[in-house]
């Protein structure tokens, strides 16, 4: 007998976003916190050390690299905040006039000490100390309390690894790619028919708003790449993030190419009213070249952010086989818009212009080009790395050197 288990609708969705920034971000500012609060009970005099959880909240991040290199300016906020509250706690106290000075002082410290875009942090620290520090004695326990939350704040990452985001943002990408793929559909469609002035500018519409989704994609896929910076687990962290990095370039080349395409399109919608875009031999093509483009944009999006070597490999054929195909039929509309132009010149730009937008998106596809400019771009961060952070760069070095542990599960991965 098959047993069928139903989950709660409820569970089921709280799985699913149990690896969202904001979920684990939530978990590991709760966990830090309380552990802080608890280490505080045990070291600080006073009877409820609220600074060391709080100073926790405001270093724990949801990536290591973001946790190393915004963790000392916090802290350096914090304790700055931390200080100028105990001045003032030791001098006047709290009053309206006090508190006006606190602020002012606190802001002034903050650009003295340089912490960048924590500067309004040193001014809240030093009103949340200066809040609960009434009495002298007990002012120098708040400098305590914010080391030891600053301390659990850095070391949640030990014990509570941040994930690695790459998951994600391959998913966004692969998802932006697949809606420039079915505009690119509707846009061959109309080149096909008979298409309204007002239908081509529908289409420039949805182009145009295409720039929205790759805001959305360029920030997933920077999470990304702050979770492989400097995470132990992740070996080949720079590579990873120059292909989604370069991958990303690449689409959104594409994408505004296709606006630029959209644009022609409507214009030559205009010019042309109430007669079709094309005549019908050629609009067939039109409409068959940005077909097989749209399924080499997927097929491109899925090799960037593949990560087993098979599936890289059939990915890349795949590719190449559409890319092959799809530079066919461009040679085949070539030679039928020639023949159009010959026959009738009046929108001989438009035409031309639709042929070069087609040939930039093949370019920029193109996998040897992607290969040369995935190697120049490799060459070039890596370059400013090693000028940046020489010391970290020879660190990571002669971490490369020691052999990693065997994997079964991960035998099969490439570097990609």
């Amino acid at each position: 007998m098959r047993v069928v288990s139903e989950w709660p609708e409820p569970l089921v969705r709280a799985a699913k976003r149990r690896r969202e920034p904001v979920v684990v971000q939530a978990l590991r500012s709760t966990f830090a916190a309380t552990i802080a609060y608890a280490i505080a009970l045990q070291l600080s005099p006073e009877t409820a050390p609220l600074t060391a959880p709080l100073t926790a909240l405001l270093v724990v991040q949801v990536t290591l690299f973001a946790t190393l290199t915004n963790g000392i300016r916090r802290v350096n906020s914090v304790v700055a905040g931390v200080l100028v509250a105990i001045a003032f706690s030791l001098l006047v106290g709290l009053t309206w006039w006090s508190l006006a000075l606190l602020i002012l002082a606190s802001l002034g410290v903050g650009h003295l000490v340089r912490v960048d875009e924590y500067v309004p942090e040193v001014a809240i620290s030093a009103m949340l100390v200066l809040g609960v520090t009434t009495h002298g004695e007990y002012a120098w326990a708040r400098v305590l309390e914010t080391l030891i939350g600053a301390v659990v704040g850095l070391g949640t990452n030990v014990l509570l690894p941040p994930p690695v985001w790459t998951g994600e943002a391959g998913a966004s990408i692969e998802g932006l790619a697949r809606r420039l793929r079915q505009l690119m559909l509707r846009i061959g469609e109309q080149a096909a028919d008979r298409t309204p002035f007002a239908l081509a500018a529908e289409r420039l519409h949805e182009a145009r708003r295409l720039d929205h989704d790759i805001v959305q994609v360029d920030a997933a896929l920077r999470q990304a790449e702050d979770s492989l910076r400097l995470n132990p687990r992740v070996r080949e962290g720079l590579l990873n993030r120059v292909v989604l990095r370069t991958g990303l370039d690449t689409l959104e080349i594409c994408t505004v190419v296709l606006r630029v395409l959209a644009r022609t399109l409507t214009d030559l919608a205009k010019e042309r009213e109430p007669e079709p875009l094309f005549e019908r031999e050629t609009g067939l093509v039109v409409q068959q070249v940005l077909s097989e483009i749209a399924d080499a944009v997927v097929s491109f999006a899925v090799l960037v952010t593949t990560q087993v070597s098979a599936s890289a490999e059939s990915a890349e054929a795949r590719l190449t086989a559409e890319l092959h195909s799809a530079a066919a039929t461009r040679d085949k509309l070539a030679e039928l818009l020639l023949q159009v132009v010959r026959r009738d010149a009046r929108q001989w730009e438009l035409h031309g212009a639709v042929l070069t937008e087609v040939n930039r998106i093949l370019d920029e596809m193109d996998t040897e080009h992607r290969s040369r400019r995935l190697l120049e771009e490799l060459d070039r961060v890596s370059q400013e790395q090693r000028e940046r952070m020489p010391r970290l760069t020879r660190f990571q070095e002669w971490l490369g050197r020691f052999p990693r542990p065997r994997n079964r599960g991960a035998a099969g991965r490439r570097s990609l």
